[in-house]
């Protein structure tokens, strides 16, 4: 036991050089990299900057994050999949049997025919991206807006509106905004701003965002499916380590998360593809998520280990090259080499 857990560290450690990297050559603030095994084994450690501009805080291995997209998968993706175990709700039916207002004015529009299997895999026409906080601030109305608008459609691409409208589905179901429900242990959908890792200076709401969700529509929405969450490295490991065990959720839930839905994704995750985020050495059972702010997560089911590696690299502006993308491989080829 003694050697495989000096066997971790090593792998950690090595992991954890290109990190360091990154920051020292103010490619990104900094970051946290968080690694667990079913071993036992489990080490998290920060480097770099928490905030900038204006003043300078150190990152902590207990910072809070902005975790971005990693929403989709830590909330959104779980409750899903359980309201279907419960059978609530049919993966393979329409988002209409929960929205039945979804352009409710065309019968026979395509978005009356999308279904929640489709929005968990990213299987829908809808656009990659919508700036729908340019419509307003009112989330009643926004909410209608995204309702009733005729989308414009194209071929399956990775779409935020796919996991809004499943959280509109959430939240009819309970009776209540995504904001007041349990967003589960160790997570929460704001963050104190001196313990929380700052992100965008952002243009329109003029201000360094720090503790509140960086999402522009997630922002406009007051809460949504696809974004919002924060959390700290240790509630990113414990949540994946729940899978990698499966004391997190159904063991239906962690198969359909593994079930392929396309060549680049399961129900909710994206699986190795030629050119993703987590490397090429990760074993064919892994999934994996990334988040805008720079957040990510990859569980590698057939060898027993998963990785988080946090950073604030949108801070203080996203118009930045910081080589996240290289980074994130280089460093999950690091975690996986022999």
């Amino acid at each position: 036991m003694a050697g495989g857990h000096m066997q971790f560290e090593e792998r950690f450690d090595r992991a954890f050089t290109p990190l360091e990297q990154a920051v020292t050559s103010a490619r990104i603030p900094g970051g946290v990299l968080g690694m667990v095994d079913l071993g036992g084994n489990r080490l998290v450690r920060a480097i770099g900057s928490a905030q900038k501009i204006p003043n300078v805080r150190p990152m902590e291995v207990d910072t809070w994050f902005d975790l971005a997209s990693l929403t989709k998968v830590i909330f959104t993706t779980p409750r899903i999949l359980a309201l279907a175990e419960a059978g609530t709700i049919d993966l393979d039916a329409p988002l209409t049997t929960l929205l039945p207002d979804l352009r409710q004015y065309s019968a026979e529009a395509w978005e009356r025919k999308v279904t929640f299997r489709q929005c968990l895999g990213h299987q829908t026409p809808f656009p990659a991206v919508e700036p729908i906080y340019t419509y307003g601030r009112d989330p009643d109305l926004l909410r209608t807006f995204i309702l009733q608008r005729e989308w414009r459609s194209g071929p399956p691409v990775y779409s935020d509106i796919n996991f809004i409208l499943l959280g509109f589905a959430l939240e009819r179901l309970s009776g209540q905004k995504i904001r007041a429900m349990d967003p589960g242990p160790g997570f929460a959908f704001s963050a104190a701003p001196d313990q929380a890792a700052a992100t965008e200076d952002c243009t329109w709401r003029h201000r360094i965002l720090s503790g509140e969700v960086h999402d522009d529509n997630c922002s406009a929405l007051q809460g949504a499916g696809h974004a919002g969450l924060f959390g700290t490295a240790a509630a990113v490991l414990d949540f994946a380590k729940g899978l990698l065990d499966g004391t997190g959720v159904s063991a239906h839930s962690i198969a359909l998360m593994r079930t392929p839905l396309s060549a680049t994704r399961t129900h909710g995750w994206e699986r190795p593809f030629d050119g993703w985020h987590g490397g090429a050495l990760c074993s064919p059972g892994t999934i994996g998520h990334t988040g805008f702010t720079g957040t990510a997560l990859w569980i590698d089911f057939d060898k027993g280990r998963a990785w988080t590696l946090l950073t604030n690299r949108i801070h203080p502006t996203r118009h930045f090259d910081s080589g996240i993308l290289t980074l994130r491989q280089t460093i999950s080829d690091l975690v996986n080499a022999a």
